[in-house]
């Protein structure tokens, strides 16, 4: 018996054919970037520094991985800005969201400890066990946490997307895109965006329950409460 062997595709030998395969690609890649023009569409304006991003008393910052149990580079960058932007009186509460999905990963714990050692009171800080992605993130905030306005702080390949979700699930946003070198991760994060901002965009649209919701939380009511008492 002869075993199948998968040939090399073959290109289509007559002009028509391919004619109707460019046309193909083309619009292959038309609706690959349609979910990332989206994005940019609906976060116009809504981009700013930490100079100029309007008061508001909650900033929202997103994990981004942990490297033996301390911030990842980059997610400590974004740290850095959160703690910048309540120094400066922009701020007064920090919500972190990340991952503890299991007991050896704990991303927000590692947040607030590092805020703490940058300044940020720990009574200031609330903590988000399952932010595990941007939109559960998002509808957290919004639906838990009772978040209706913050400044969202990310690296700037993801400022976007977090804000145009964020925007979807009630949490009016401005976004605080932060800056880091453009190494090999810088260049993966961006080519990623593309793919994710086709989730980002189906979540708008059906809108679906993040993977664990809870009860509601007043954490950050309380932190605002403690700031009122300064």
């Amino acid at each position: 018996m002869r075993r199948w062997r998968p040939g090399r595709p073959r290109l289509p030998r007559t002009r028509a054919g391919r004619r109707r395969l460019i046309r193909a690609v083309m619009a292959g890649c038309v609706l690959a970037l349609l979910p990332a023009t989206w994005t940019h569409v609906v976060t116009d304006g809504r981009l700013r520094t930490t100079a100029d991003v309007p008061r508001t008393e909650v900033a929202v910052v997103f994990g981004a991985g942990l490297w033996e149990g301390e911030p990842s580079p980059y997610l400590a960058h974004r740290l850095d800005t959160a703690a910048e932007l309540y120094r400066t009186g922009r701020i007064e509460v920090v919500l972190v969201t990340g991952d503890n999905s299991r007991e050896e990963y704990d991303e927000p714990d590692a947040m607030r400890a590092y805020l703490v050692r940058h300044g940020v009171p720990d009574g200031r800080i609330v903590s988000d066990y399952a932010g595990f992605d941007t939109w559960d993130s998002c509808v957290r905030a919004k639906k838990i946490f009772g978040v209706d306005r913050a400044v969202l702080i990310s690296q700037g390949f993801h400022i976007r997307r977090a804000v145009a979700l964020c925007q979807e699930a009630g949490v009016a946003s401005y976004g605080v895109g932060v800056d880091d070198v453009h190494d090999l991760t810088w260049y993966y994060g961006g080519a990623r965006e593309i793919l994710a901002a086709g989730k980002a965009a189906l979540d708008a649209v059906f809108e679906p329950d993040p993977t664990f919701l809870g009860p509601r939380e007043p954490g950050v009511a309380r932190a605002l409460d403690l700031a009122g008492e300064r």
